[in-house]
């Protein structure tokens, strides 16, 4: 898997978790709500401050995003 379909996965994962919709989502941290099923779909790659602003309306850490894409990715050299 790549990483863009992983991350999609650890978004999508974590904002349902939370009870939100992608719109809801969306608004709370000023992005569009087709940027974010782009995201949870693997089409697009989030930049630096769009990692930051997911991370603060799904209220944790960029870096928990990060670290649960590190335990889910597997380089394809290693499968």
């Amino acid at each position: 898997m790549t990483i863009e379909i992983i991350f999609g996965e650890i978004l999508k994962q974590y904002r349902i978790e939370r009870g939100l919709s992608q719109e809801e989502l969306a608004l709370s941290i000023n992005l569009d709500r087709t940027y974010i099923s782009m995201l949870e779909r693997g089409k697009r790659q989030p930049t630096i401050s769009s990692l930051f602003a997911i991370a603060e309306g799904l209220n944790i850490k960029p870096s928990d995003l990060i670290k649960e894409l590190e335990k889910r990715y597997t380089k394809p050299n290693d499968e």
